[in-house]
């Protein structure tokens, strides 16, 4: 195999320096992991790490795209299959209630990011908008799940999602603090008042 081009080094580098973010990430939360663990992890310079993303925020941020491009492509062909009211709710209760250390690690990092960009505006920023297009998504993907059933939301979907996003991070992390809690069923109550029995 030949020698890779500097543009093809520029994605392996990218690439291992992602998969080493998500593993210390992972395993060390937010706020504990730092740029030079990360660096050393993937085989790299701490430098490495602010060239292709600007610092831990922007790694973190293209972590968390790029587990929401896959949350959303299993999302979408499970409401593909969805044929019931029941199914739809079992579809929307996040997999961090389940029991799932390593869902609860992430949903406990996740929390410590958003605490911690909340004092750096211009990754505030990107978060928050890169946060409403996952919305968005998630939206559409309801309005036609919802239309094909025949159910009105009790809430705007627009808004209900935002609501769920915020009801998923808080039990996230009530499961971490207390796993004896069933946040499971807590948000499946709360989605049954949300998506009510389809109109006759």
């Amino acid at each position: 195999m030949g020698r890779l081009t500097r543009a093809e080094q520029q994605q392996v580098t990218r690439g291992r320096l992602l998969e080493a973010g998500r593993s210390v990430l992972r395993r060390r939360g937010f706020l504990a992991a730092t740029v030079d663990e990360i660096a050393e992890e993937a085989g790299y310079t701490r430098g490495a790490v602010y060239k292709h993303f600007g610092g831990k925020e922007g790694l973190w941020q293209a972590v968390a795209d790029a587990h929401t491009e896959a949350h959303l492509e299993l999302l979408g062909e499970t409401l593909d299959r969805v044929s019931g009211r029941e199914e739809l709710i079992a579809a929307l209760v996040p997999s961090a209630f389940a029991d799932d250390q390593d869902a609860a690690r992430w949903s406990t990092a996740a929390m410590e990011f958003m605490a911690a960009v909340t004092r750096h505006p211009d990754a505030a920023a990107v978060s928050a908008a890169a946060q409403r297009r996952h919305e968005e998504r998630i939206v559409a993907l309801l309005e036609g799940v919802c239309r094909r059933l025949r159910i009105r939301p009790a809430m705007p979907l627009e808004q209900l999602v935002v609501v769920l996003g915020g009801l998923g991070g808080s039990l996230g992390l009530r499961a971490a603090v207390d796993p004896a809690t069933d946040v499971a069923a807590l948000a499946a109550g709360f989605m049954t008042v949300m998506f009510p029995e389809p109109a006759e």
